[in-house]
């Protein structure tokens, strides 16, 4: 059986039902896996996603649920395409936003709904969600966890700094999904997040639990497409074995912490670009060695708008090694490179406009920085991927005032702007979620 430490102490392991129901470990680190599983290279070109998928989550929690259920839950959870598109030449798209919030949060939300759910009835208890969201999280999680039995969930997001769609999903559900609408940004939100889950007298009155990507239950099945991106790659060049580049729009960071994941279980990356709009302190840390987190501003791909992005924590945790640096160490496989509001839209309009693909803001971030790092590096022999992190009807109202781009919206995203939004103001103080929090108990 898999054990997790915590980042802080790697002598403090627990089960993955505990470290899932717990979110954070009790002094504030993030959960890793003791091991990596190495998977089956036999196992790569499976044809169905659930099926890899499922193989994939045997490998970290078989001894804690058992094969047949593991596989209902990744059936459930995983039932739409992810495909990959070639948009131009060596470089391809992995679509991750055909599940039923439009964007790549669903893989790790719903997984993460599901096992909690199991393990939840196995032990007769209840539990309350408390998750920070930039965008495409809390529409996730909120749509994810719906009358999901045992689970309250309370979402805090960023007045004004989230696009309308994103905020209907968000708050338009109700039953057991509450949104807090904070009058502050993003990293106000995460901050009040993590103070209620380190609040002793808090927890003596309530189960807490993230689902934010601080949860490894939401890391390891983002490992998982990283696994069938290469998988359809070497299926679409007729079985030839690429030399890969993936590259990761990132913001907390989670989604690259997932392609790391899935290096050390096995997969052949050959690099990972991790691109970032204007918070850009990860690339600037690859680039100078000093991690300097600063307040968030906000840009066109906003779900990427984080100051101080809390996967970090796990990356030095991976990259650390004896008494070398991990600055080195993570340079070896990791390039940044940060892409401007202007930079953003110029990309969606000539990618378009050449292929009549459209990119939304996030994806754009990725394009861009793979045609920064194919000018800064020789890349005739790779084929690159970047993740296309969520549907750009979710963005049409920067697509179509800004570039006159009209976007097809799919049926999911038409309903909830169809509903009325419902939502809490609080200020961005921690004093007033912890109030709002007793008072709901």
């Amino acid at each position: 059986m898999i054990r997790y430490y915590s980042t802080n102490n790697k002598n403090y392991l627990v089960s993955f039902k505990d470290a899932l129901l717990s979110g954070l470990a009790p002094d504030k680190g993030l959960y890793m896996p003791e091991r990596f599983p190495v998977y089956d290279q036999n196992k790569l070109m499976e044809k169905d996603f659930r099926n890899l998928a499922t193989y994939l989550a045997k490998l970290f929690i078989e001894e804690e649920i058992p094969e047949d259920e593991i596989k209902n839950i990744c059936y459930d959870a995983f039932n739409f395409d992810v495909p990959l598109k070639r948009i131009n030449d060596n470089i391809f798209i992995l679509e991750l936003f055909w599940g039923p919030t439009c964007a790549f949060k669903d893989f790790g939300a719903r997984f993460m709904a599901l096992t909690m759910s199991y393990f939840l009835k196995k032990i007769n208890k209840k539990i309350k969600i408390l998750v920070a969201t930039s965008g495409d999280t809390g529409s996730a999680v909120a749509k994810g966890f719906y009358k999901v039995e045992n689970i309250e969930v309370v979402i805090l997001y960023p007045s004004q700094k989230v696009s309308l769609l994103q905020e209907k999903q968000l708050t338009t559900l109700g039953e057991n999904i509450t949104a807090l609408e904070v009058l502050g940004t993003f990293d106000d939100c995460q901050a009040m997040v993590k103070e209620a889950f380190v609040d002793k007298d808090l927890n003596s009155r309530l189960n807490l639990c993230s689902a934010n990507s601080i949860n490894i239950g939401r890391l390891i099945p983002q490992s998982f497409y990283y696994v069938w991106g290469y998988n359809r790659l070497k299926y679409l060049l007729n079985g030839i074995e690429p030399q890969l580049i993936y590259c990761t729009p990132s913001g907390n960071f989670g989604n690259l912490t997932g392609g790391l994941f899935a290096k050390r279980m096995g997969l052949n990356v050959k690099k990972f670009i991790a691109a970032t709009n204007e918070n850009d302190v990860v690339p600037e840390f690859l680039f100078t060695g000093k991690f300097n987190p600063r307040p968030s501003v906000t840009t066109y791909s906003n779900a990427m708008d984080v100051g101080n992005p809390s996967n970090f924590a796990r990356m030095i945790d991976m990259y650390t090694k004896d008494n070398s640096s991990y600055w080195e160490n993570m340079k070896k496989d990791i390039m940044g490179y940060k892409v401007s509001d202007e930079e953003t839209l110029d990309t969606v309009k000539k990618v378009y406009e050449k292929t009549g693909y459209i990119l939304d803001p996030h994806s754009a971030v990725g394009y861009k920085a793979i045609q920064k790092f194919k000018k800064d590096n020789e890349s005739n022999n790779f084929n690159f991927i970047f993740l296309g992190t969520a549907h750009p009807a979710k963005f049409m109202d920067i697509l179509e005032d800004k570039l006159g781009i009209k976007v097809d919206i799919p049926s999911q995203l038409q309903e909830a702007l169809l509903k009325e939004k419902k939502s809490i103001k609080i200020k961005n103080i921690y004093s007033d979620l912890k109030d709002f929090l007793l008072q709901t108990k």
